[in-house]
């Protein structure tokens, strides 16, 4: 038996492969440096997909767009009951409103819901009406212009595109096991969706970018770094954006996602000198964390440049998972399909550790 699973092999995977000593990620044979930056969202679907689907189009762009028009009819069921909830929470209930099943046309619809439902919920929670997808647009570009009504800088969208290529897949996280999970019961591929966004939101894994941007805003500047790192730590708060379960070394999407906000880092933002008072941070904690655990390897991880990244694409915080999940649904319905392909239903052994009944007189 091991806690949490560690180190216990549950499947034989062609998605992708996190190499937690070298700090590498292969994702279907190409490593994250050949993707980030190079390569559409929707192409990477595509690449993921592939073996998965039969009669899959060699651009699934056209398909994606006439998605997102197709699920975009359910942002009439966003009431006042739904925007009580957390973002995450209520792009989940309206994604819990497409069919079941296993075709591609699910898959599509699956990997249109977060980006048109997330800009939805955004804007209703702003007072402001849903704006309706574009299909002729490509699905980061449309997931921006969906948000703030107007279509982006291709700056932006190639931003996007990169955030979504990069947390697109990451081996057996939470959210990909409980999706294969779901999807080895054959419960179909809106269950396994669901089951991702379920596990993605807890804070132990994709509801951690939020507070990065709390963090960043409380020291305020380069000088207040040390002294309000040490005193978190004093208290024996986490430390957002540093430390990995896999990684013993630099998270490789941190460097992929800290050059992506680096192009978009060209002083038009909101927040100009962002970036370099973000690089301060990460330095200072850094150091901090060598100091204070000089046997623990702790590194930046993915978090960290999330923040930054989406921050200066104008999400607000609190709809960072639901952006996670844009991304991650592209993994998630690609591990079910694999496991529905070669898997059987997974059912572990567990150890009883509780009481032994009392003895019949």
């Amino acid at each position: 038996m091991s806690d949490g699973l560690e180190d216990v092999v549950a499947a034989n995977t062609v998605m992708s492969e996190v190499d937690g000593q070298r700090g590498v990620l292969i994702i279907r044979g190409h490593s994250l440096d050949e993707l980030a930056g190079a390569t559409r969202f929707e192409d990477l679907v595509r690449t993921l997909f592939d073996g998965f689907f039969e009669a899959l189009p060699a651009d699934l762009a056209p398909a994606l767009g006439a998605a997102r028009a197709e699920v975009f009819s359910e942002v009439a069921a966003l009431d006042p009951g739904l925007l009580d909830l957390t973002q995450v929470e209520a792009m989940r209930a309206l994604t819990a409103r497409l069919p079941d099943g296993d075709d591609l046309a699910t898959a599509l619809r699956l990997i249109a819901a977060p980006a048109v439902f997330t800009a939805a919920v955004v804007r209703a929670h702003q007072g402001q009406a849903p704006v309706a997808p574009d299909p002729a647009l490509s699905h980061a570009a449309d997931a921006l212009r969906m948000i703030s009504g107007r279509v982006p800088a291709k700056a932006q969208s190639d931003a996007l595109d990169t955030y979504l290529v990069t947390v697109s897949d990451h081996g057996l996280n939470a959210s990909t096991f409980a999706a294969r999970v779901i999807a080895s019961t054959r419960a179909g591929l809106t269950s396994a969706v669901l089951g991702g966004i379920s596990a993605l939101k807890g804070p132990l894994h994709g509801g951690a970018p939020g507070p990065v941007i709390e963090m960043l805003d409380e020291i305020g500047e380069p000088a207040n770094a040390r002294a309000w790192i040490e005193q978190a730590l004093a208290r024996g708060d986490r430390l957002m954006g540093f430390g990995h379960r896999v990684y013993r070394v630099r998270d490789p999407r941190a460097d992929a996602l800290k050059a992506a906000v680096r192009r978009l880092d060209d002083g038009s933002n909101a927040r100009p000198g962002r970036i370099a008072f973000a690089e301060a941070v990460e330095a200072a904690a850094l150091a901090i964390l060598k100091e204070h655990k000089p046997n623990r390897p702790l590194d930046t991880n993915v978090e960290f440049y999330t923040a930054l990244l989406l921050e200066a694409l104008d999400f607000p915080p609190s709809a960072f998972t639901c952006v996670f999940a844009m991304g991650r649904v592209a993994g998630w319905i690609a591990h079910a399909r694999e496991q529905v392909a070669g898997g059987r239903l997974i059912r572990p052994q567990s150890v009883y550790v509780g009481p032994a009944p009392l003895k019949a007189a």
